[in-house]
């Protein structure tokens, strides 16, 4: 086992050869590339921002869409349809889908290259899927990265499959332009189906599956969610949300969710609001980084894990509150590492 982790280690690409590649555009080294930015080992996270650092100049030209729906919405039938109507205006697509990964076992089965087979062969798309791990917000916890590397490569337009709508979607929120929702039509008080608050997060609400006997519910889902969406605040952005239907399996009403997309991409950029939020996102990252390193650093330390041990325990059985045994945790981080 030793020898082949030595093996391995002898066989990472250097930043050099990474760099190029990506900037090339060249497929199998951007997929070592994610691959090195989902590792934990230390040699490739530092090789990870080396590298990050190298390509930044060129990322940040693509529009960044994020894709969430309820289980059963199809997403991936979406995508397909969708990622094809993309490509066929000349658009270089990354899709980035996120599986769930069990919390027992940790195994996630990465399917979503099967379930888009078609546009797995397109050539003008990638995919790549990941596990979503124990992050929340059906994000894996290198998604950003990935994006960003995938912008280097050439991909203008980047989309992100969420794992769904059962956790925070906050987290896709934050490092996309554009955040489309899917819904379905004909499950039953559909405007009871999903929590407020992503409602409020989606730029566009698509009805799909919107075919057959199916076309007069889509139609009526339509308008009550239209209806209801009248009811929130405004965003900030300025742009009032629309809800639109579609058909994947008939691919009808996939190019009038692409106009929608750039009908918004073109008022924020005219509002300033596109450029804001993605300085605003760039500031959320640096301190999810930063957290995280902060965290990574704790379990460095073999005295540090002791007391948390310690103080778990305490919190568990009820004789320390929480936020006492993070302050305790904060004072012994600030003391010398012994």
């Amino acid at each position: 086992m030793i020898e082949k982790h030595h093996n391995t280690l002898k066989k990472r690409p250097s930043l050099a050869v990474l760099t190029s590649g990506i900037l090339a555009g060249d497929r199998i080294t951007l997929s070592k590339a994610i691959t090195l930015a989902e590792s934990t080992l230390a040699e490739d996270e530092a090789i990870t921002a080396d590298l990050l650092d190298a390509v930044l100049p060129h990322t940040g030209k693509s529009l960044r869409i994020g894709i969430t729906g309820v289980p059963g919405v199809g997403k991936s039938t979406f995508i397909e349809s969708f990622g094809t109507h993309i490509t066929s205006v000349g658009k270089k697509l990354a899709v980035l889908t996120i599986d769930p990964s069990s919390q027992l076992t940790h195994g996630s089965i990465l399917g979503d290259k099967t379930r888009m087979d078609s546009l797995s062969k397109n050539p003008l798309a990638y995919i790549r899927p990941s596990a979503s791990g124990s992050t929340l917000g059906g994000v894996a916890h290198k998604t950003r990265e990935a994006m960003l590397l995938c912008e280097a490569a050439g991909f203008d337009t980047i989309i992100i499959e969420t794992v769904g709508t059962g956790q925070s979607e906050t987290a896709v929120k934050n490092m996309v332009d554009f955040f489309l929702l899917l819904m379905l039509a004909g499950a039953g008080d559909e405007l009871q189906g999903i929590k407020k608050g992503i409602m409020e997060m989606a730029d566009t609400l698509v009805i799909t599956k919107a075919d057959g006997d199916n076309k007069k519910k889509a139609s009526q889902a339509a308008a009550d969610y239209q209806h209801a969406l009248h009811l929130f605040q405004q965003p900030i952005s300025g742009w009032t949300a629309k809800v639109l239907t579609c058909s994947a399996l008939e691919n009808q009403g996939i190019d009038t969710v692409w106009d929608s997309i750039l009908h918004y991409e073109n008022f924020t950029k005219a509002q300033g609001f596109w450029e804001r939020n993605r300085r605003q996102q760039n500031k959320t990252w640096l301190y999810e980084c930063f957290n995280n390193l902060l965290q990574q650093e704790v379990k460095k330390s073999q005295r540090l894990n002791n007391e948390v041990n310690v103080l778990e325990k305490k919190v568990e059985d009820g004789s320390m509150s929480a936020y006492q045994a993070a302050k305790d945790l904060l004072y012994m981080f600030r003391r010398p590492l012994l």
